[in-house]
């Protein structure tokens, strides 16, 4: 054998040891990749059903405090609005008086109540649809 024909095989011979150890490291990132897809939490259809549960998870919340007798300090009356992102929820007020508090709850559907609602209510709601306080 000449030794062009030993320098040949020598060449052949390290492009074939770097092909097997391209295809060795290419299988590696294959199986991680893998691997990393199999811990993905969602897909595509998942993702989708996931922002259509947040659009209606109730997470726009405001509270309004205040006096709802002239005679009384504190601001320990509240109403509360707590609504999802096409505005439905509810409102819930507690009125605090000398002698008792009374809680009520009204329902919101597309921002509008299913009853009258009072200033501080409405205040309330305005400011849990827009994410300002002074709503």
């Amino acid at each position: 054998m000449s030794a062009v024909e030993i320098a040949l095989l020598c060449g052949l011979a390290l492009a074939l040891v770097a092909l097997v150890a391209l295809l060795v490291r290419m299988r590696a990132l294959t199986d991680r990749v893998a691997v990393l897809e199999d811990r993905s939490p969602v897909g595509d259809g998942d993702l989708a059903s996931l922002r259509h549960d947040i659009a209606q998870a109730l997470r726009h919340v405001a509270v309004v405090r205040y006096d709802a007798f002239g005679d009384m300090g504190g601001r320990l009356s509240f109403s509360a609005a707590i609504i999802d992102d096409t505005g439905d929820g509810l409102v819930v007020s507690s009125i605090h008086g000398r002698g008792e508090s009374r809680t009520y709850a009204k329902g919101v559907v597309g921002g509008d109540a299913d009853a009258t609602l009072t200033p501080e209510e409405r205040q309330a709601l305005a400011a849990a649809r827009t994410g300002s306080p002074d709503a």
